[in-house]
């Protein structure tokens, strides 16, 4: 039940190792029964409901708990009355080795591995879920989605922004054993720093200046379900030990209060930046990005699966909201996308199209209906990656070769279009998409940026 690892076993396949545990009752009434160990926390006891449910009378309600920690398996006294054991000695906390035996009661469990390696193939399919691909990279995720889903496992989905990070988590959660239960996202990015706390885990009347009432948090409503943490990088370094905690324990305490909540609940993560990197710099918890990183799950960006434009475009195409009956487009726009950089990848590809689609006379998708922008950046950073480029004007020359030829504010505005979008991609391609080093880089608003990227298409 602890850590997961994911190895590369051949170039076509990836194992996943998955360190898990057995308990058997070896004495007492529900003896010659097993249990498996596996997830983050497994609660001990006579209430029904637990992880492990002993008939055992003199075993507490609550009596210990098993918990994955980076170091090991420890094995955690819950105050229970008649105390847990390992041999003679009365323990408050200890480290599980192969075949340990301890007691709970008069109940003896010994805890033996039960390892296990799961071999992870390629699907064959070009879609999961709202996930849509034939590149070897995206089979590869659907796979290894395929194969996780079922388990109560964490995981962290990486990537640039605009790889469907979210869909990705949605895959996780609709095809998982919670799936009939809540999904529950949040975007630690955001919400307002002095919000975070009490949106995750709620708060009780009182606890400050508008908390009119009690409020459950995040973690609550998702119980039973699956909580999605969008932009977990983002998440305050002083709020990382209490969201620890409830990786941890699974109890939450709202803010103001003493109480606390039991939740089950699945954590999915996902973030942009390298929190290796964040980890080494002190902007995030070592132990909390072991917690979450049980399983990664990376999402390749478009540039590196152009194999997919055409399906991609298939799709953003049926779905459209409005769409005026287009259903292809042109080589030369296939052209001009396979020459483009996508900083915003897939989420910036849907936008790119439907702001075409008003512009489009007939069935196919012409470079006239493009943005300007996208067509001068395919042009000027063909073969380049951005931040290498300096900044050219497009042409927007008229019929005539003049720039006159256009009025003045349509030639402004496209010029200032193209400018927007040039500096934002060398802006976020220098500071490997964190938004917050941009934003106090170029003296903007953190708001500012991310209300430019979003009318992009870039985020």
């Amino acid at each position: 039940m602890s850590d997961v690892t994911t190895t590369i076993a051949q170039p076509d396949r990836r194992q996943i190792h998955i360190r898990k545990g057995r308990l058997t009752c070896v004495s007492g009434p529900d003896a010659g029964t097993s249990w498996n160990v596996e997830g983050d926390l497994t609660r001990i006891g006579s209430l029904k409901g637990s992880s492990i449910t002993l008939q055992d009378t003199t075993v507490s309600r609550r009596h210990a708990e098993i918990i994955r920690t980076p170091s090991g398996v420890l094995l955690r006294d819950s105050s229970s009355t008649n105390g847990t054991f390992v041999g003679n000695v009365r323990v408050r906390e200890v480290y599980l080795t192969p075949e340990t035996r301890f007691k709970v009661g008069k109940t003896v469990l010994v805890f033996a591995p039960a390892d296990e390696v799961i071999e992870v193939e390629p699907s064959s399919s070009d879609r999961l879920d709202a996930l849509v691909g034939r590149s070897f990279a995206m089979r590869e995720v659907y796979g290894l989605i395929e194969r996780v889903a079922p388990t109560d496992l964490t995981v962290l989905i990486t990537g640039e922004t605009g790889t469907g990070k979210e869909l990705a988590s949605r895959a996780v959660h609709n095809l998982s054993r919670r799936a009939n239960g809540p999904l529950r996202i949040f975007d630690c990015g955001a919400a307002p720093e002095n919000l975070i706390e009490s949106e995750l885990f709620g708060h009780a009347k009182g606890a400050f200046t508008g908390a009119i009432g009690d409020r459950a948090g995040l973690f609550e409503t998702a119980d039973g379900g699956t909580v999605f943490l969008d932009e977990i990088g983002e998440l305050p370094i002083d709020l990382q030990p209490k969201l620890l905690r409830v990786l941890e324990q699974r109890q939450v305490k709202r803010v103001g209060s003493t109480r606390t909540f039991r939740v089950d609940v699945r954590v999915v993560a996902a973030t942009n930046r390298d929190l290796r990197t964040e980890v080494s710099e002190g902007r995030f918890r070592e132990d909390l990005y072991y917690r979450l990183n049980v399983v990664e799950l990376r999402l390749p960006p478009l540039r590196e699966r152009l194999v997919d434009l055409v399906l991609l475009v298939d799709h953003v195409l049926e779905r459209a909201s409005y769409n005026p009956g287009v259903d292809s487009i042109s080589k030369a726009v296939q052209d001009v996308f396979e020459a483009y950089h996508w900083p915003g990848n897939v989420r910036e590809l849907v936008n790119v199209i439907e702001r075409a689609l008003p512009f489009t006379d007939g069935p196919t998708i012409t470079l006239d209906a493009l943005p300007e922008a996208i067509r001068a950046a395919s042009k000027a950073g063909a073969g380049k990656r951005p931040g290498t480029n300096t900044f050219q004007p497009p042409d927007i020359s008229g019929e005539n070769g003049s720039i006159s030829d256009i009025p003045f504010k349509d030639a402004k505005d496209q010029l200032i279009q193209v400018f927007e979008r040039q500096y934002l991609i060398d802006l976020l391609d220098r500071y490997s998409g964190n938004i917050s080093r941009a934003a106090r880089a170029a003296d903007m608003d953190r708001k500012s940026i991310t209300r430019l990227l979003k009318k992009h298409g870039i985020r």
